[in-house]
């Protein structure tokens, strides 16, 4: 029975893209990916609790194979790229002080007095 999930935008433009190039369908090219991640994870070149623990900091990177670096780096990414409780804080914390509170399209500073005025 098929099934529905949600991705990204983000994941779906790169399925889209990749999908053309290969002459598949989305669900084609996103269950391809799926039969070689999980071939990969299954291979002995590669060890998905090692790569959990270096997202820790708990293993060092520099002994990973390639494979492994390759989905480090994808996950240390993502991870990048979701704030936490403490940096929340910290912004909300500068927003109550009218400081700066990031950077537009631009590379500009923009601050809370400017985001309340728009």
């Amino acid at each position: 029975m098929a099934q529905s999930i949600k991705l990204g935008d983000d994941i779906m433009n790169i399925v889209r893209r990749e999908s053309e190039l290969q002459s598949r369908s989305i669900a084609g090219q996103i269950a391809h990916w799926v039969r070689i991640g999980r071939a990969i994870e299954k291979s002995g070149n590669f060890d998905h609790a090692r790569i959990t623990a270096a997202l820790a900091g708990d293993v060092e990177t520099t002994a990973f194979t390639d494979e492994e670096k390759d989905v480090w780096l994808d996950s240390f990414v993502e991870k990048m790229g979701q704030s936490g409780p403490d940096e929340d804080a910290f912004f909300a914390r500068r927003r109550q002080l009218g400081l700066g509170v990031g950077l537009d399209a631009a590379g500009n500073l923009v601050r809370e007095t400017a985001i309340r005025k728009a």
